[in-house]
């Protein structure tokens, strides 16, 4: 008869959690460790003097298929295999140390944590894992494959996968970032600034940039998504909806993206998408930072239609076409909107920023600019310029337990105007900003820095 020996769980499982440890099979790992690893037979590449990186030569070179504008989810093209990490035992979650629980999703619940060896801080997210009745949860792997095909310095960089002791409790190992942007952004009494907007504009669209490169789709694309630190930069996380372009799959679900960051084919009824559907998001991003409100906040699918629709014009075959083959047109008739209101709806933008809304807001999604192409638009070079991520604000920490500091002797008060913030324009901040006496000033959820 074996004996078996009850632990209590660690402090990462659940309070009342207990595994236990077969002493046969303790002993049967230990003999398996001491035993000399395998060696995997591996298949040699013949070598030459003129190869390029791929194994090549110059001669045996085959054009590569172009990528078409936005790649379809089913496109051939790409039939790569999974590119995983190296295979290696995973290191305890014991090697860190629990400070505060951040928050809790429908996949997983995310602490911050310490590497006891380091000292790094670290985001922990423990997997849900005891609903799963078919094994390791398919959101979950697309996430972590995801995050090590994608590096990227915009995308959250995933360290590494701990277990715990029992191996019933699965974490994932990321940096820890400062902020999510709607939080951040329901802090702040105002707007950022348009060269702040610029910035993180470049930095969202560089990292959806690799995304889509990489044949990679986010679906989820939205300002609790977005995470920011505290040294200005932006990072892309949650990729729990994410897929690869070259899955053998046809149709495919049009429920993801979160209802009001989702693009028209997808609320039309739209199962063969594309890249496109990320630019959308993007758009609504754009405006949510412009404007520091949702877009187009719908109750529900159709009202969220109706909202676009209000706001942008009622789609026709002209500007869309195939527009009316679409499942839901084909059952609803909408209200014909004729006009488009982008100009009355955000009168801060210049021109080329309007013009750059437009172009992420286009009905047509074979039409909807791509990421490399908002990246070379007019609206990042005029003036003023986009910010250096180094002269951003800072912001105290929810996650990290930061509190804002009142009345401190060594910081002067914020200047408060009797007009609406809201009201001043882009010259008239910099100008206050310029003429200001204080090296530093004190402001409602974060501290400005002057150089």
């Amino acid at each position: 008869m074996y004996t078996k020996r009850t632990v209590t769980a660690t402090k990462w499982g659940s309070d009342n959690d207990e595994y236990t440890h077969d002493a046969q099979d303790r002993k049967s790992e230990e003999i398996r460790n001491r035993r000399p690893a395998k060696k995997l037979a591996t298949k040699q590449i013949p070598q030459s003097n003129d190869v390029f990186s791929d194994g090549q030569s110059q001669h045996q070179q085959i054009a590569q298929p172009q990528r078409p504008k936005h790649a379809l989810h089913s496109s051939p093209l790409l039939s790569t295999a999974l590119v995983g990490p190296p295979i290696q035992s995973c290191r305890f979650v014991d090697c860190y140390e629990k400070l505060n629980r951040i928050e809790e999703g429908s996949y997983g619940i995310v602490y911050r944590a310490r590497d006891k060896q380091t000292g790094e801080i670290v985001a922990l997210k423990k997997l849900k894992l005891e609903n799963e009745k078919n094994g390791f949860p398919v959101t979950t792997l697309r996430e972590i494959y995801t995050l090590l095909l994608a590096k990227h310095p915009n995308i959250v960089d995933v360290r590494e996968i701990v277990v715990t002791p029992s191996y019933s409790g699965v974490f994932i190992v990321m940096e820890f970032v400062e902020h999510d942007l709607k939080s951040l952004m329901d802090s702040m009494r105002t707007p950022f600034l348009q060269s702040e907007i610029k910035t993180l504009m470049l930095q969202l669209i560089s990292a959806c940039e690799c995304l889509h490169n990489k044949w990679i789709v986010h679906r989820d694309l939205k300002t609790s998504n977005l995470l920011m630190n505290n040294r200005g930069m932006m990072k892309v996380a949650d990729f729990g909806l994410a897929r690869r372009f070259g899955d053998p799959l046809g149709n495919m679900t049009q429920l993801v993206v979160t209802l009001w960051y989702r693009a028209p084919e997808l609320l039309l009824g739209e199962k063969k998408y594309t890249t496109a559907i990320d630019m959308w998001s993007v758009g609504c991003i754009f405006a949510e930072l412009v404007n520091k409100e949702p877009l187009a906040p719908g109750k529900g699918e159709i009202d969220q239609l109706d909202k676009i629709f209000k706001l942008l014009g009622t789609p026709t075959e002209q500007v869309w076409p195939g527009f009316l083959r679409l499942p839901v047109p084909k059952s609803f008739n909408f209200r014909h909107q004729p006009f488009n209101n982008l100009k009355l709806r955000f009168p801060s933008l210049t021109a080329n920023g309007i013009d750059l809304m437009s172009c992420l807001l286009t009905y047509d999604p074979k039409q909807r600019i791509t990421a490399a192409e908002a990246l070379k638009h007019p609206y990042f070079n005029e003036s003023p310029p986009p910010k250096d991520p180094a002269m951003f604000p800072t912001f105290p920490s929810k996650n990290a337990g930061d509190k804002r500091r009142i009345n401190s002797p060594d910081v002067p008060y914020a200047v408060h105007e009797s007009v609406d913030d809201a009201a001043i324009n882009e010259d008239e901040i910099e100008r206050k900003q310029s003429t200001m006496n204080y090296q530093t000033m004190q402001s409602t959820g974060f501290r400005l820095k002057f150089m």
